[in-house]
Formats: structure tokens, sequence, C-alpha cells
């Protein structure tokens, strides 16, 4: 199933979950097992063998995966970062050098600085919503790849996938897109020219909070053939129930993030006149800088919301510890409302770095509640 044929819900729900043959169930069976009886030596039955090199059910999930984001070849991952890192020792080796965004995940700064690094990987950070500042960057010869988020988590920062796209081609680069915040249902990088994309599959495409797991969509078959060959090597595979959560999440993605998208929207709307807030970061805002590149090549704004709190970094955490149905917790994308302190839990890593979060920052992961319990929460927690 592609998207040239199919809409992306009817992707989401059928892609690469047609009925089980045997029985006629219509959901893809859990094969929890680690092994494969072979009908003979060098014949494994259906070409599985052990589950680290393959399993239907994470091959249910990874056919899904391709389908939704439009690319060639999925692999799921226990994490997104196990994903991340087998991208990063696929395309590069010791000596090679990555342009980074100055605002990354912490997780991913922590990635590069403190393990990348030893390992003889070179990076630079800066803003990729500036192509001039992103060409200066670049290393020609050593230079492999320009690593996006867009969204990017926490600032709400906006790159422009089709530029990075084209800048890193000129020099023989790869461009790679983490597009956990947009979801596939809001954006889908390989069409706008991105070699690979990334997703904590955790956050929205899980969408429920009970799963961890990671994934990379290729654009193509060469690339994805590199890095399935690298995840069976390296061995960071979900196990089958996980693969079955995730699968089980996408079935709902696209509605679900049409709700996400709705309650953020009123709760910007909220928190843009309460003289409690000193700004708010969300790029359906049309004074966001990167609004009009995210309105060419996002469908909506997504349901994620930083704002900075007016009285400073105090207040910034007295909001945090004073709200009750947004859940004080690390993580996003789950259909409960979650709050976070950056500056002291997702982006701690960060701290003293170039990449340090604002202390007053706050962000918000917008559930699908009602929308106006929501904003009654938000009252009383910012007074």
């Amino acid at each position: 199933m592609t998207g040239n044929t199919y809409g992306f819900d009817t992707l989401a729900i059928h892609a690469g979950q047609d009925p089980d043959p045997r029985t006629g169930a219509v959901v893809p069976p859990i094969y929890q097992t680690s092994t494969y009886a072979q009908d003979a030596v060098g014949s494994p039955r259906l070409g599985y063998e052990y589950s680290r090199s393959g399993n239907p059910t994470r091959d249910a999930l990874q056919e899904c995966l391709a389908a939704i984001e439009g690319g060639r070849r999925g692999l799921a991952f226990a994490s997104g970062l196990a994903a991340e890192d087998t991208l990063l020792r696929t395309v590069c080796r010791p000596g090679d050098h990555v342009v980074i965004p100055d605002d990354a995940y912490g997780g991913t700064y922590r990635l590069f600085a403190k393990v990348a690094e030893n390992w003889g990987l070179d990076w630079t950070a800066v803003p990729l919503n500036d192509l001039d500042k992103v060409r200066a960057a670049f290393r020609p010869g050593h230079t492999r790849l320009i690593w996006a988020e867009t969204p990017t988590n926490p600032l709400l920062n906006i790159a422009d996938v089709a530029a990075l796209a084209g800048l890193a081609h000129e020099y023989d680069a790869l461009l790679a897109v983490d597009n956990t915040f947009a979801s596939p249902y809001l954006q889908q990088p390989i069409g706008l020219g991105a070699d690979v994309v990334i997703h904590s599959t955790t956050k929205y495409i899980g969408g429920h909070s009970d799963v961890v797991g990671g994934a990379l969509i290729a654009a193509d078959d060469g690339l994805g053939d590199e890095l399935a060959f690298h995840q069976n090597a390296m061995g960071a595979v979900n196990g089958p129930f996980d693969a079955w959560l995730t699968l089980r999440g996408i079935k709902t993605l696209g509605v679900r993030m049409e709700r996400h998208c709705d309650n953020a929207e009123r709760i910007v709307g909220y928190l843009r006149d309460h003289r409690a807030v000193g700004e708010v970061l969300y790029p359906g805002l049309e004074s966001h800088p990167g609004h009009e590149t995210a309105a060419k090549q996002m469908s909506r704004f997504g349901g994620m919301i930083s704002f900075r709190a007016a009285g400073g970094p105090e207040q910034a955490i007295n909001i945090c510890n004073r709200t009750k149905l947004f859940v004080l917790a690390e993580s996003l994308g789950g259909v409960e409302s979650l709050i976070e302190h950056p500056g002291q839990m997702t982006h701690l890593s960060t701290a003293g770095s170039p990449l340090e979060v604002p202390a007053d920052l706050v962000r918000l992961s917008v559930g699908i509640e009602t929308v106006d319990d929501l904003l009654a929460d938000l009252e009383q927690a910012l007074g």
C-alpha cells in the first residue's frame, strides 16, 4: 500500500496489516517468539530465523511506518535514541562531521556530545533556519549529514526541509529530519527531499504513553538496506508486544492529531493574553518567525506549546508544580496533557552548553481532554 493510492488514515489502519491468512484475524498477531523452526538447514520458513533479525509483528509495524511517511523502508527500534545511534553509525565514520540544530532535543545533544564525539564524530550546532549559517558550517568532504528537527524541542523553531535538502545534496551529504513533534500526519519530510526520517514512536505515533520505541524511515532502498543491516548487527530492536502497541496507536494517529491541534490552538489563544506569560512559542502564530515555512510544509501546527513565564524561572517552576490535569512528567504526544520545565527535566543535559534552554521556559504537550477543563487547569496554575 502506498500514499499514491490511499489516504493517510487508510494507510494507518491497513498498511502492513492484512487479515491473518490462517485465522482471518483482522489485527496482526503478536509473534512472541525468539526463534523459528526451519524447514531445512539454510531454509528458514518465510525468511524468519531469529527475532532480532526479523519478526512478523515488527515487520507489520515497519511496513506501516514506511507507508505513512511516504518512504521506501521503515525500521523499528527499542527507542528513539537507539534509532538515532543506528543512523549515525550507518552513514558516518570517525572523522566525519554533522551539522545539528542549536536547540536540539537534550537526548540528541547528549548522544552527539557524550557518545558520538568519543567515537570520533565531530559536530557543529547552528540555527537551521539560517541557511547562510548552515552553509558556513559545512566542511566539504567531511560533513556527511544535516540533522534537523522541525519543529524543534522545546523552542519550536522551524527549519525549511526542502531548502536544507537542497543544501545537503549540493555537498553530497544527507538530510535527516526528526519528525517526532509534527508526526507523519502533519508533515512528511521525505516528500520535501529528506533522505531519512527519525521518530521517537514513544510520542505521537504510539500516542498512549504505554510503550517506548523509535523508527527510521528511508527515502530509497539502498539507504534502507544499509540501515537494516545495522539494525540487525547492532541489535537495538523493539520487542513484538512493543511493536504491536505502537501499531495499534498508529491506527488513530490522524484523529488524535486533529484533536491535539484543536486543543493547542485554543490554549495558545488563552496564553497570549495572560499576564503571567511573557512569550508564547507556537508555529501557528503569525508572529512566529517560522510561521510561513511551517504553513508551507505542515498541514497544521501540532499539539506542542512552549511559553516563557513573565515572572522568571521561579514562576515557571511554580506553574509546573501547580497543575492538576496537566501531569508533571517528561515525554510528550500522549492522549493525556503533560507539563514540564525543560531546563531541569528533558534538557538538563544541555546545561552550560550553547544549547542550554531558558530557565523560565515551560513546555506543554496538549492532550485530547475536554479543552475547557485544560484551560481551567492552566488558569488556576498561572494564578
